[in-house]
């Protein structure tokens, strides 16, 4: 039994920590998502971070390139993803700092650092390493359609950047207290920065969006899960074509559908409301028959930390009512999360 797995692209299993989290000039807390699940889930491999202007934190020691360094630190891992996952121009000189300290640096953006003149000069001057882990592996094949044994579940969402990632981290750890043979699958780059192997799905071409979710999730004995990383929502006019490959691909079982209460907008389009979840499932569950006509919902995970205790049990409870389906927070867990992790393995 296994929480993790090394499913192919692990070049995380090689990365050099402990970490300082940069959060770059952030002012948005859904773009720094990165660093807060590096915090969440790999919190013993951080020392601290550093920033040039960020109104987000972690929480974590405000430290130097210089003072991480000391304090044991190996890299900078950059804790953004922003829009086009861009490196800004503030950035180059505090990352040409970092690299002057001795540390090396980690990024899952878009662009590869190697790409940008000043970072590949100062690596090379410092002998420094230039690290993407945003890179899918080579030879990924057309997407086949064809049903594999085993069983998958895929968190899928309302919108971008609201609990996905959180809900299968839980959702695996959860079913392997049970006893239940499982492996969580990382789709994206804070993924495979914790649990050290993935496929950055959103690197992938689009033609073979569907064959790398089904090289990730391969044949399993019967009684096996793969808990799968989702990404973007079929409802955000951006992101929708990643999440119906990783939809098509995956093929699951169950989906279990992540929703932020009081987010009224997507994110970074606010021309754009955010669908109901009868919406959500109606949609997901349509797409997902073509390659598996046996899905089905499994519950809705809550992103409740922007309310107290007991607001949000209340409002769970009453949304459980109302759509006949389990619904919790992953992360307060509690009685809601059994009931939605025994009805999802049911």
């Amino acid at each position: 039994m296994n929480a993790f797995s090394n499913a192919p692209s692990d070049a995380a299993a090689r990365l050099p920590y402990p970490y300082l989290l940069f959060l770059g000039d952030t002012a948005e807390p859904g773009f720094a998502k990165t660093a807060f699940g590096v915090r969440d889930w790999a919190g013993d491999k951080c020392v601290g971070e550093f920033s040039v202007g960020a109104t987000v934190t972690t929480g974590l020691p405000v430290m130097t390139p210089a003072e991480a360094r000391a304090a044991g630190a190996r890299a900078v891992l950059i804790g953004v993803a922003n829009r086009g996952g861009v490196i800004g121009p503030t950035w180059i000189a505090p990352l040409v700092e970092a690299m002057e300290a001795g540390l090396d640096i980690i990024s899952g953006m878009h662009i590869r650092l190697a790409a940008v003149p000043e970072l590949a000069s100062a690596a090379e001057r410092l002998g420094r390493h230039l690290i993407d882990v945003r890179v899918p592996p080579p030879g990924l094949p057309v997407g086949t359609g064809r049903k594999r044994t085993g069983k998958r579940l895929l968190a899928v969402g309302t919108d971008c950047a609201l609990g996905k990632k959180y809900t299968a981290l839980a959702l695996s750890h959860a079913f392997a207290e049970r006893g239940v043979d499982v492996d969580f699958r990382a789709t994206g780059q804070t993924g495979i920065m914790i649990a050290g192997g993935g496929i950055p799905m959103d690197a992938v071409v689009s033609d073979f969006e569907a064959g790398a979710a089904e090289v990730l999730s391969p044949d399993a004995a019967d009684d096996h899960w793969d808990v799968i990383e989702g990404q973007g929502s079929l409802f955000h006019p951006a992101y929708a074509a990643v999440s119906l490959g990783l939809l098509h691909g995956s093929q699951p079982d169950v989906i279990v559908v992540c929703h932020e209460p009081g987010r009224e907008t997507m994110l970074g389009l606010p021309d754009f409301k955010v669908p109901s979840i009868e919406e959500t499932i109606e949609l997901n569950l349509m797409m997902g028959r073509r390659t598996n006509p046996a899905i089905r919902c499994g519950g809705i995970a809550f992103n409740t930390s922007a309310m107290n205790a007991a607001e949000a049990e209340a409002l769970m409870a009453a949304e459980s009512k109302r759509l006949g389906l389990p619904v919790a927070d992953p992360i307060r867990r509690g009685p809601a999360f059994d009931a939605l992790v025994n009805n999802c393995l049911k």
